[in-house]
């Protein structure tokens, strides 16, 4: 008698097998003979140090890159995925940790051309901003690109990606700079997308992330499967020894009087440059020597404006609008304010935190040539010995997998490249440090790495201010916080003296709802 296929048998199969896939470049081996099954409605982690490669495996599954050995199954049957417009075809998307966006371009324009379907911009607008609002990531469809903070163009991402309806979604750091709330309402998206049978492949480096949301985990080790887990039957500390192969590393923040105003921001008001901008509004702010002040909020809500202003890239109207070191420097361009001791770590790795096409020597000189220190400019002639010794120590000190001070910046992995960026300005000394996103992408053995580097040059006497939208970080290694909203800031308060509900009101513009500072405290 012959049994007709029920739903049973139908909700076992496989949507994705990987078998034995391998892929090798010059320099290093990616990926080492990986074993992966997917089931239909699994969420499914992969996990892995920077460098590990989990994004090379994600690659060659959505079509970017060939595999050099080994099978795909999909749904049953083997098959080749050439390119993206393969894989989507199939039902595959993916939401990268680089964006593929053109900057000059809205956000229709955009995910019009990344469709495979025939569409203008104008039918697609009322789309995206039903989908963004269903989903909890809020899209002007009209913005353009080259205007947004770093988690709006996440949002245009995960965004696009959902309007092509796929049955397996690849999602690579999809959190790394949305706040708490976007992060809580993008799960409930995913699970949702579960129960309706869709598979789900997720990388994150936020452990918690994985044991709330994940069904199922698979580790990479140096390209290779080195175990396989339940994440919520496991502890924080289990899956940070599958990944990384020894303890949780810890970062340690102590108590010390904070010494001289350093970074001094008095009556700050600036148009934006663009306009869908943020204006900003009448900012007050000191950061003092050896303290690391906190700048919370959700993207778009000035935190681009305020860095360009701090770094120079936007002039202040007023020379004394920003003070470093006692000196009024709101009309100096960048170099000027990088000669008066001002490091700065962008939140853009590629294109403004580095050049892709040059060395890591190479960009380590962009900023290098500016410090006496370094050494790297002697005479007006380079010290090319001295520009490489530089960046050898970088990638020593914060153990960058990488081929070595002339690979190409576009060679890493992002975590990797992140930890050479921050390396480097750390390793500048910096009298003033202005940090944004400083642990974007990378594992939680690198972002502690990250943190007690920059925890150091506070106890160093080092004024910093870290600009993140990881409250859990700012809490973690700050003396005190304050939140932007709406080109407006709070007044700054000690991290011990407040929550992270509490920064969460205030994080919606609600600076006078009551905090708990404790009698002795007098706000900045």
């Amino acid at each position: 008698m012959e049994h007709p296929l029920n739903t049973e048998v139908q909700r076992v199969e496989p949507r994705l097998q990987l078998l034995g896939i391998s892929k090798s470049y010059p320099s290093v081996v990616a990926n080492a003979d990986v074993d992966l099954t997917v089931m239909p409605g699994e969420i499914h982690a992969v996990l892995g140090e920077n460098g590990a490669g989990k994004s090379t495996l994600m690659k060659m599954i959505y079509g970017v890159t060939r595999p050099d050995a080994g099978e795909i199954m999909w749904e049953g049957r083997q098959v080749q995925i050439p390119s993206p417009s393969a894989a989507r075809r199939l039902g595959i998307g993916m939401v990268f940790q680089h964006f593929a966006l053109f900057e000059t371009l809205t956000v229709a324009e955009n995910i019009a051309l990344a469709l495979d379907e025939k569409t203008t911009p104008a039918q697609l607008a009322p789309r995206i901003r039903a989908v963004s609002a269903q989903y909890g990531l809020p899209l002007d469809p009209d913005k353009r690109v080259h205007s947004m903070s770093v988690g709006e163009r996440q949002r245009v991402e995960i965004v696009r990606c959902l309007l092509q309806s796929p049955r397996l979604l690849i999602m690579d750091e999809p959190t790394s700079v949305l706040t708490p709330d976007a992060v809580q309402k993008l799960f409930v998206s995913l699970r949702q997308l579960a129960a309706e049978g869709v598979s789900i492949l997720y990388i994150s480096h936020k452990l918690d992330e994985i044991q709330s949301l994940c069904d199922k985990a698979t580790v990479l080790r140096a390209g290779r499967v080195s175990g396989t887990a339940v994440p919520k039957q496991e502890t924080a500390h289990s899956l940070a020894e599958l990944m990384i192969g020894g303890d949780l590393p810890t970062c340690s923040l102590l108590p010390r009087a904070p010494g001289e105003v350093r970074l001094a921001i008095d009556r700050l008001d600036l148009a934006s440059s663009d306009p869908f901008g943020t204006r900003l509004q009448d900012i007050r702010l000191e950061v003092r020597a050896g303290e690391i002040v906190g700048l919370a909020g959700i993207s778009g809500n000035g935190q681009q404006e305020l860095l360009k202003a701090i770094s120079g890239e936007l002039a202040a109207p007023k020379a004394g609008s920003i003070r470093v070191l006692g000196k009024d420097a709101g009309r100096l361009d960048p170099a000027a304010r990088r000669r008066l001791g001002l490091g700065f770590v962008p939140e853009e790795r590629l294109g403004r935190g580095a050049v892709p096409a040059l060395s890591l020597a190479d960009n380590a000189l962009l900023t290098g040539y500016l410090s006496p220190g370094a050494g790297m400019v002697k005479g007006g002639l380079l010290r090319r010995a001295a520009v490489g010794a530089f960046a050898r120590g970088v990638i020593q000190r914060f153990k960058v997998k990488c081929g070595g001070a002339d690979a190409a910046a576009s060679s890493l992995s992002g975590g990797n490249l992140q930890k050479f960026i921050v390396g480097r300005e750390v390793e500048l000394a910096p009298k003033v440090m202005v940090l944004a996103q400083p642990t974007w992408g990378v594992d939680i053995g690198a972002a502690m790495l990250i943190r007690q580097a920059i925890i150091d040059l506070r106890d160093a006497g080092v004024a910093v201010l870290v600009v993140s939208e990881e409250l859990d970080e700012l809490f973690m290694m700050c003396d005190r916080i304050a939140v932007l909203a709406k080109g407006r800031l709070s007044h700054a308060v000690p991290v011990a003296s407040t929550s992270v509900n509490q920064i969460g009101v205030w994080m919606s513009g609600e600076f006078d709802a009551p905090v708990n500072l404790g009698v002795d405290h007098v706000p900045a």
